[in-house]
Formats: structure tokens, sequence, C-alpha cells
């Protein structure tokens, strides 16, 4: 393979992305880095520190381009352009830095040698340098460090300068660059993935798409279309990154993995245009059913999109017949049972080879909701289901179903509740005992349980207050009640009450899921024992302590039917062990002095706590650690524990999304 390598400065290679002389193929990913890590890419330059090499494709092909996010222009260059294959968010950066972009401003502290990105804090302290104002062509040294009162500084004015000068001095760091010649576009993307499969590897979907790019030049363009079209019509959550995971299903029959990649290759032009054509056709057949059968006008009410995948298969490849409503309610039933038993929570690209293929046989319906396990057996919510459940959970989003269906409205302006409301009727779940009530007298996971939540506008959440229902119940009539599930018994509308309450309520709810449910359920599945939900008994809780003083802490609380289970373990440390999974690179997690597993599998990431294996994807788990940041505890407040004994037991499988 023949591989010229050189070396070039940074200024040179920030001027050849600026002229178009460097640019992105079709096959790079979005650039992604956030302001933190611009900031550890100039501190490694500044230090000296190696921050590796720059891969390059020069061809005489004109393969489909990306824009570089960098303000750079897009008009052809003058010369022959360079492809970068390995660099992009270096260099994306750099250029950047260099160019004052709003999104990298790093500053320098010239005391401290530290580096961060800009904020109201470091604008008002003079040891902060802004680094563009340093690399600049114009900059002055001599000016810049006569900002500073050294009487006030630790260092001398010498310490200063050197620093100053080391910083200026970055743009001349030399980059060592492989540029390959004579190759064709699809070995291009091969290497492409190899050298992206290595170290902070890409995401599968980032992977398939590249792959794609070289079989199907221009795919990019048709999937960020297709996004467009349905973000327009509120399901924006069916992006590019949907897309691929749908094409490649269609195509390959399966989900993602590393076993996907090299099959993608071998797929005949005639086999992508089918598979494309499948998830168009499905798309606009199914987004309209969920729409006009369930109420979900807007896809993010949806707890995962995964579970589309399975039905865009199915209903892009039906004959071209009217769609009867046994099927179609076979079709809903499926759809909500897979959603509240987190079918895709965990093993996603095994559970999507067997639901995926099962959509090809002669009775499709029939074969996946026997892959659920649903032939011969109802999938009744008994009320036992729902406790401590709250909003990441699967019910919450069955909740807001069952009270549209219920005819609820909401308790201010008097129409139907719907997530596409905007101003005053924007939806909001609103605490029906208010938190101020409860604080004192029970834990986060019973007030924020989701027997405790009802859908109201933004102006009736905040009219209500933290007034109790005693009080505001009055206001309101026993039918608008009723709409949302909410019991009428005046005994319950006290704080002292708040449990019975609970009990009551998620009775009503229980209830009418299973209503909704059996509403879809097609009439040739014979009604037998009730399928029970594996984590009925079961419950997780997380809870932050954080302050100015010391490190923050997680609380973990698990309780498996008798078993309970608790330990602390580090906040900064379970937030950097989930950023390396989603890397694809799998660590350690010290809990209270015991070394546990955090593992990445495929797009899943797994952390053993206690009796459970927690799972989610990187969504769910930033999702759910934000969750925690909002509703940090003082340290103080972060109860005492005597060190558990070692996990020794079998671990149960449990999403994060299900925890509180």
């Amino acid at each position: 393979m023949p591989v010229e390598k050189t070396e070039r400065d940074i200024a040179t290679l920030v001027t050849q992305v600026s002229s178009g002389e460097i640019r992105l193929p079709e096959i790079q990913r979005a650039y992604v880095w956030k302001p933190t890590q611009v900031a550890k890419l100039i501190e490694s330059l500044y230090r000296g520190y190696p921050s590796g090499s720059l891969l390059f494709w020069r061809t005489m092909e004109t393969p489909e381009t990306r824009a570089v996010a960098a303000n750079a222009p897009t008009e052809k260059p003058a010369v022959l352009p360079l492809f970068l294959l390995d660099g992009q968010q270096r260099l994306t950066s750099l250029h950047r830095v260099l160019n004052d972009h709003l999104e990298a401003q790093i500053v320098f502290n010239v005391e401290t040698e530290a580096f961060q990105n800009q904020s109201a804090a470091t604008r008002q302290d003079v040891r902060w340098v802004k680094v563009h104002d340093l690399v600049r062509k114009d900059c002055d040294l001599f000016e810049v460090s006569e900002r500073f009162n050294y009487d006030d500084m630790k260092i001398p004015r010498r310490v200063v300068g050197q620093r100053l000068q080391r910083l200026a001095a970055v743009p001349k760091y030399g980059y060592h660059m492989e540029i390959i010649t004579d190759l064709p576009y699809e070995e291009v993307a091969q290497i492409f993935v190899r050298v992206n499969s290595g170290g902070r590897s890409l995401k599968t979907t980032d992977l398939a798409l590249a792959t794609l790019s070289a079989r199907w030049p221009g795919v990019l363009a048709k999937l960020e279309g297709e996004a467009a079209y349905w973000r327009e019509r509120g399901y924006g959550e069916l992006d590019a990154t949907f897309q691929t995971r749908a094409l490649t299903g269609a195509v390959l029959g399966r989900g993602l993995s590393a076993w996907s990649h090299s099959r993608l290759v071998a797929a005949t032009d005639e086999e992508l245009e089918k598979g494309w054509a499948t998830v168009q056709r499905g798309l606009r057949d199914l987004v309209p059913l969920l729409k006009s059968n369930l109420g979900i006008s807007h896809g993010s009410l949806l707890p995962s999109i995964n579970v589309l995948l399975p039905l865009v298969v199915l209903l892009g490849e039906r004959p071209k017949m009217p769609l009867d409503t046994e099927t179609a309610n076979g079709i809903l039933y499926w759809f909500l049972v897979a959603t509240i038993r987190n079918r895709y929570s965990s093993s996603a690209d095994t559970l999507l080879g067997q639901d995926i293929p099962a959509t090809r046989e002669p009775e499709p319906v029939k074969r996946l909701l026997a892959n659920l396990g649903l032939v011969g057996t109802s999938a009744d919510v008994p009320a036992q289901a729902l406790v401590s459940r709250s909003v990441a959970s699967p019910y919450f989003f069955l909740s807001f179903l069952v009270a549209r269906n219920n005819g609820a409205k909401d308790w201010f302006h008097g129409v139907g509740i719907d997530l596409g409301a905007e101003d005053g009727h924007k939806l909001e779940y609103h605490h029906i005992h208010p938190r101020a009530t409860l604080k004192d007298l029970y834990s986060k996971a019973e007030i924020n349980d989701l027997a405790n939540l009802a859908f109201i506008s933004a102006t009736a959440n905040k009219k209500i207050s933290d007034r109790s229902p005693a009080k505001y119940f009055p206001s309101l009539g026993d039918a608008e009640l009723t709409a949302h599930l909410v019991p009428l018994d005046e005994n319950l509308r006290t704080a002292d009450a708040y449990p019975q309450f609970l009990a009551a309520r998620r009775a009503l709810l229980a209830t009418a899921m299973t209503d909704l449910l059996n509403k879809f359920r097609p009439a040739w599945l014979d009604q037998v024992a009730t399928q029970s939900d594996d984590l009925e008994g079961c419950s997780l809780e997380l809870t932050r302590f954080e302050s100015s003083w010391d490190e923050p802490k997680m609380l973990v609380h698990a309780h498996d039917h008798d078993q309970v289970w608790r330990a602390t373990l580090s906040a900064t440390a379970l937030d950097d062990a989930i950023t390396q999974a989603e890397d694809g690179i799998s660590a350690d997690l010290e809990v209270d002095g015991q070394q546990v597993a955090v593992r990445s599998d495929n797009e899943t990431i797994e952390v053993e706590l206690g009796p459970f294996v927690v799972t989610g994807t990187a969504q769910d788990w930033k999702a759910a650690l934000q969750r925690e940041r909002d509703e940090a505890q003082p340290l103080s407040k972060l109860p005492v524990l005597t060190p558990p004994q070692p996990w020794s037991g079998l671990r149960r499988r449990f999403p994060v999304t299900s925890s509180e």
C-alpha cells in the first residue's frame, strides 16, 4: 500500500483546512468534542505531550464530503485536496481555537497552568489569558505580560514570560502525517473503520455509516433528509443514527455489531436500495399508526426507539394491501409490551437477530408475540409492578397513554393533554402531592413515585404550586380527577395518608394499563396465566451527595425481594467509567473497597451493583446521572454505612431507566 510520510506544523494544517486543501470524506463522523476535551488537547500540546499522528487519503476520485465543523470555506482548492481519515476531532478543535470559534474559547491560567473553557469567572480574573490571543500571528507577548499585577502573583515575571512563550509556540507543533495514495474508496473506508475501532472507538452506528458511505456514496444525504422529514413531524428521534440502525436491520436482518460492517460491504446495490425502500415505507406506515391509534404525537415520549426497528421492517416489507384492524392491534400490542418490558435494554443485537427475521415469516405478528412469550398468556399489569417506578420507567410512558385514553384534560385550560402543546399549554408532569408537603416525611423515591405524577400544563402546575391536594382538589370536579385516574376519597388528600393514596392510585393506573393493553390484544391469543414482570419486587435508588469541600459521592440502595444492599462510591469515578464505556473501554469501579466491573457490550453499558447488573445505553446512563446531579443533596447528609459484604449471589439484570 503506497504511504507517504511527512510532517507539518499546526499553523500550516489549520491554513489548509481554511483553504479547503484538507477536507472530510463522507465516511467521517460528526464533530463531537466538548470544550473540556479541546482544553485538554491544548494543554497536552503546551506540555509537549504526544498527541498522535494524522492519517490522510490523496485520490484523483471525487468522493462525497461533509463540512468541517469549523466555519471553513467549502470552495474547491487550487491543489489536489487531502481527505482526513484519522484526526478530525483534533484538527477541527485546533482550527476552532486558532480562529476564535465561539465554542472553543479556551483560556490559560498563567499562575496554575490550568486550561479550561472561558467563563464569567475567568473573564474577571486577569490571570486567565485567552489561548487565541497568544497563538495569533500578531500577538505581542510583551503587551500580554504587562496585564498582570506581579505583586499579587505567586510566580516571578520571568516564569510568566516563559509560560506565555511556550503557549504561543503551540502552532509550531509538528504533526506526523501518513498519506495513503492510489487506493479505492471502498478499501479506504475499511482502513477508516479499522483505525477508528481501536483506542477511542467510534460507536457502531458511526462505523456502519462509514461502511455504507463507501458502498453507497450519498447515503448520508439520504439519511439526513429522511431525519429532517420526521423532525418536522415531531419525531426528531428518528435521526441519522436511527436510520442507520434501521437500514442495517433491513439489509442484514439483525442489529448493529462489529460483524455488521464486513457484511455491509458485501451487500449489493440492489440490497441496499431495497433496504432503504423498506425503511422509508415502514416508517411512513408505522408513525401514523402510533399517532392515530395510540396518541403518540411526538417521538420524545418513547422510552426507547429501538423497539421500532422490527416494526419498520415488518411494515416496510409487507404486501401493499390495507392493514386490517387485528394485525394493526397485534403490532401495537407487541410494541407496548416490548416497551414496558425493556425488550432491548441488554443483548440488543441478539434479540433483534430474533425479532427482525420473525417479521419475515408467514405470520410475523404472531411470531413476534411468541418471541415475547405472549402466546397463551396475557400481559396484565399488577399494581405491585408499579411500586418504586418513576419518570425513568417505561410505565411512566404507559401512564401518559392511559390518561390520554381516559380523556384526561389540563386542570387549567380544559384541553386534552398533548405533548406537542407550547407556551403555557406545554405539558409537564406534576406531583399531585407536592414535594414541599412530603419532603420531611418520605424518601425521594416515595415522593417521585409514578402514582404521584399527573400530566398537566405548565400554567396549571405553577398555579397549584406547593399546595396540598386537600386545598386544591375542591376546585376541580370529580370528572377532572377521575380522568387522570386520581382516587376521589377525601381521606387520601393529606400528607399523612400519602402511602394509602399511592396504593389507591396504583390500583387505578394498573387497571387502566391492563385495559389499554387488552384493547389491542389480538383475539386469537388465548388468555391463561398472567406473565409476571421480572422486576416485580426489585428497586434501585441512586442518590448523589456533593459539597464544595470534597468529591461527590453516590449512594446506591438496591432491593431485590427480601434482600437489601447499600453502598457508596465516588460519583466522579462512576461518571468517568460511563464515559469510558461509551468509548468502548471496559473499566473497574471501586464500591466501598470492592472492585466491580463496568463493561461495554455493543451499545449497552453494564455496571455490577450488588444484586443487579445495571444495564442501559450511554444515553440512559447519562440521563440517570444527570437526574441525580439535579437533585443532589449536601454531602453532610450522606449516611454512614457499615462495609457491605461482597455480593456473592447471582445478579439480576436491571435497566438503569427503572432506577430512582
